[in-house]
């Protein structure tokens, strides 16, 4: 009996933590290896939030990684390097968020930043990126995307950055929809069989 109350002291104090740094972390269980990432609730509640809905409810379990974009086969501007994952056609089932800027959040796209991929403003919904080094092209104020708006960057990797440079190595020519696209769809998706928070 007290070993149980003192797990579950040690729980609530854990929870108050978190909430007070308005952080939490999750791992990201890949056929390539584990991503750790600690997702900024307090910068960006709208999108981390919306991400860590997914992670509770099992919505990302079974997602993949599919496509690698590389200075090689970049045909934006600027070129960046990143992996993109998700629930692809599936995510037309999950609703959109509304976006969060860089310049709102203050989070850059630095090396292992995690961020949401969109079309147009506010389209963001369960397809992201991780970056593979600093990308400041994909900031508030910058052209990849013409409207200027940028990316909705929401956390960074704290561990398993090897697993993600990995995962940007893998042969990508797989048939694309999009010749914007071709080149970078990845032959062999990366299964992502789970993401949990990382205290369970």
């Amino acid at each position: 009996m007290i070993v149980r109350i003192v797990f579950i002291v040690m729980y609530l104090f854990a929870t108050v933590t978190w909430a007070d740094e308005g952080t939490a972390r999750v791992v990201m269980e890949t056929d390539q290896g584990n991503i750790e990432i600690e997702l900024n609730l307090e910068k960006a509640p709208l999108t981390a939030g919306n991400f860590l809905r997914l992670v509770d409810n099992g919505d990302l379990d079974g997602a993949r990684f599919y496509r690698v974009v590389t200075y090689a086969n970049d045909r934006g501007s600027p070129k960046i390097e990143v992996i993109q994952g998700g629930l692809g056609d599936a995510s037309e089932a999950f609703d959109t968020i509304d976006h969060e800027t860089t310049e709102d959040t203050g989070i850059l796209h630095t090396d292992g930043a995690i961020s949401m991929a969109r079309g147009a403003v506010g389209t963001a919904s369960t397809e992201f990126f991780l970056c593979v080094g600093d990308q400041p092209g994909l900031d508030y104020g910058q052209m990849r995307n013409a409207d200027g708006q940028g990316f909705a960057a929401f956390g960074k990797v704290v561990s398993g950055m090897d697993v993600v440079r990995r995962i940007n190595g893998l042969p990508a020519d797989a048939p694309s929809d999009s010749e914007y696209t071709k080149g970078q769809i990845l032959t062999e998706p990366v299964a992502i069989t789970s993401v949990r928070r990382a205290d369970k």
